[in-house]
């Protein structure tokens, strides 16, 4: 996959950001030595970390080179690191991993929760958010559109582009049993969007770039004609002129045993 564009992901830095901010109100902790923020982007989220825990030395991470540029640029006193979160280990053990829209992207979510929440100190905290929306008109329609022809040969098996996640009971099973304390809920946001075109903006920022980038130039074009010509007719038009884009989210919050 080509690298992700920060430009692009930032036109909707606001309501990317709501979520993070939601998550990192439900942390329960008064103060922290060490703070890792899993799948940094540009850096939107690390600045709420910084902001909550001053005194705390804060590390981003991102396989993203692009992304960290723009992190650095932003947060010139956080810490960023290149690193793929299937393989990451950290140096010290924190007091918080902060996870805020990164981990749909990682494989193998029942060995990979368990061991992101061993590695923390503790009393330290794991927070993940993660978006829900596999069968939100948005991404099955994605999907839909990348199983015809002409795209289907470049795309491949559309279903395996992004990771399935486990239902919301599923992960509080995975940490109940040695946690302190564990704190599961979902929210569906609802995006007033002033046109079909700017929900396609929205998703080629995240969840549809994996398939847009498999396609050469030509039939990246007709793609995506023909992903909007369906949005637009899955998104009728409110009372306003605007669509609303419905936009679950799925929140985990899990602290350890002191």
């Amino acid at each position: 996959m080509l690298d992700w564009n920060p430009a692009l992901y930032r036109r909707y830095e606001d309501e990317r950001t709501r979520p993070a901010q939601e998550l990192l109100a439900r942390v329960p902790l008064t103060g922290a030595a060490r703070v890792v923020d899993l799948g940094c982007g540009p850096g939107n989220s690390t600045e709420l970390l910084v902001q909550r825990f001053p005194a705390a030395e804060v590390l981003g991470t991102d396989n993203s080179e692009a992304m960290l540029v723009s992190a650095r640029e932003r947060l010139p006193q956080a810490r960023f690191e290149l690193s793929d979160i299937a393989r990451w280990q950290p140096e010290l053990p924190p007091d918080l991993i902060y996870a805020n829209a990164s981990l749909q992207w990682v494989p193998d979510h029942e060995t990979l929760i368990p061991r992101l929440f061993a590695a923390l100190a503790p009393g330290g905290v794991l927070a993940i958010q993660m978006p829900d929306n596999r069968e939100e008109p948005t991404h099955r329609l994605m999907r839909e559109v990348a199983a015809e022809a002409p795209w289907t040969q470049a795309i491949g098996d559309a279903d395996k582009l992004r990771t399935q996640l486990l239902p919301i009971d599923g992960y509080y099973d995975l940490l109940a049993a040695d946690a302190a304390q564990v704190d599961v809920w979902r929210t569906a946001y609802q995006h007033p969007m002033v046109s079909a075109a700017a929900i396609v903006e929205w998703v080629r920022g995240t969840g549809l770039k994996p398939f847009v980038d498999r396609l050469p130039a030509d039939l990246q074009a007709s793609y995506l004609a023909e992903y909007q010509r369906r949005v637009d007719g899955a998104y009728r038009v409110r009372t306003d002129g605007k669509r609303l884009l419905a936009f679950p989210r799925m929140f985990i919050v899990a602290q350890r045993k002191a």
